[in-house]
């Protein structure tokens, strides 16, 4: 224990130069309070439940949306965004970026954990202050694919020292899932975190359950959560995940944000997964945009669930799509270097005009866990030919394998409908 207050105060000694530096501001107080009915955030005295979202793109459409907050996983250029969202009356869970065993970290390993407690002792000191900081996030899913229980030791120290320096906001950790063996040791070794953050996908209406029964008593965050996810749908036999449509997926984001979030008086608020867009399995799974940065019908979801109004621009919304006459959730195999048809019907709420863009990608390889980089697959071209607007004749592939045919329902208006069929090209 003395050796970790020595921490402290070498890099106090070390930091004060930052902190000097900083700008001076003027936080803001963040607290849990309980009553009968369960737990309320307070900001500066006030209620305050997160409507937020994980990324830092286009916070004025967060705003424009009804969203309240932010969610980032480090402090890479924390100043500029917490700047940026001071000004638009957003709010930051500020992440700290914890080493995982699941990279290669060793938690037995006592001179890098303290050398990494000094590090981030450094950017709570810059930081803290800040008028738009809510809480910190230490660390993301460092329950994944990990074995070692002292991590959560590193976690209650680093918590101890943000207590210490930082007497206005909160601490957190990120869970991936509602882990029974991480929150028991949690519940052990890192009770000085104020509140838990979990999250999931497919599973988040049984959160509020899964919460009680795993014996956490404090209030809780869903810090990510989404669409079904990869691991969670129907698998394909030569081991394709069958992603939603974005229509698909606003029924569900709808459905299980008011079955849980919207309704357990032990939940906080939430940050929805991801505010933008990234290769992760497909380049459409989880973002609500896409990467010409249109907004799928989640966004349009999202505002509703956050403002109680619909968008006055609604997003198209895909009714069916086809392969050869065949849809989803079948296995759709194909023979090589024929022409089959591929016909999506498309309606648009406000009877915009759709332009359709087709892409045809080979099946990804290179894939990450917990959300780590993928490439995305290039594209393969010259084997679309439009017939009509909706539907389009498909050379498939000469090699064997497997791939995925995208299809972009835009609006004209920056607002789009997404949808794939993974396809499998026979020897």
């Amino acid at each position: 224990m003395k050796n970790i207050f020595k921490i402290y105060g070498v890099c106090l000694l070390l930091s004060v130069a930052l902190a000097a530096n900083a700008q001076s501001y003027q936080p803001v107080k963040v607290q849990v309070v309980q009553d009968k009915e369960g737990f309320t955030l307070l900001r500066g005295g006030k209620p305050y439940f997160v409507k937020g979202a994980g990324g830092t793109n286009r916070m004025e459409v967060l705003v424009q949306s009804g969203g309240n907050s932010i969610r980032t996983w480090n402090t890479n250029n924390a100043k500029e965004i917490l700047d940026k969202a001071h000004s638009l009356g957003l709010t930051v869970t500020l992440g700290l970026n914890v080493a995982r065993e699941r990279h290669g970290f060793n938690y037995d390993d006592t001179l890098a954990v303290r050398k990494q407690l000094e590090k981030l002792t450094k950017e709570v000191l810059v930081h803290k202050d800040h008028p738009a900081l809510l809480m910190w996030g230490i660390g993301n899913e460092l329950n994944l694919s990990a074995n070692n229980p002292k991590v959560w030791d590193a976690v209650n120290d680093i918590s101890r020292m943000i207590h210490r320096l930082d007497p206005n906001h909160l601490t957190t950790t990120m869970l991936a899932g509602v882990n029974n063996t991480a929150i028991s040791e949690i519940n052990v070794r890192a009770n000085d975190i104020d509140l838990l953050s979990v999250q999931t996908y497919g599973s988040l209406p049984s959160v509020p359950d899964q919460i009680r029964e795993n014996n956490w008593t404090k209030a809780y965050l869903v810090t990510e959560w989404g669409p079904t996810g990869h691991w969670e749908t129907n698998i394909l036999p030569w081991k394709a995940a069958i992603e939603e449509t974005s229509s698909q997926k606003a029924s569900v984001y709808k459905s299980r944000y008011e079955s849980s979030i919207g309704k357990d008086k032990n939940c906080l608020g939430s940050y929805v997964f991801l505010w933008g867009q990234k290769q992760e399995r497909t380049p459409t799974w989880y973002g609500l945009f896409t990467e010409a940065g249109e907004g799928s019908e989640v966004l349009d979801v999202m505002q509703y669930l956050w403002s109680g109004k619909w968008p006055v621009n609604r997003a198209p919304h895909i009714q069916s799509f086809t392969l050869d006459g065949k849809q989803l959730p079948e296995a759709i195999y194909l023979s090589k270097n024929q022409d089959y048809k591929v016909v999506v019907d498309v309606t648009d709420p406000n009877k915009d005009k759709l332009t359709y863009r087709w892409e045809l990608l080979p099946e990804a390889t290179q894939l990450g866990e917990g959300g780590d980089r993928e490439e995305r697959p290039k594209p393969i071209t010259g084997l679309i030919s439009e017939n009509r607007p909706g539907s389009v004749l498909l050379r498939s592939p000469e090699k064997a394998g497997g791939y995925r045919l995208f299809i972009y329902a835009s609006d004209g208006k920056n607002k789009v409908a997404t949808g794939n069929i993974p396809f499998y090209v026979k020897e």
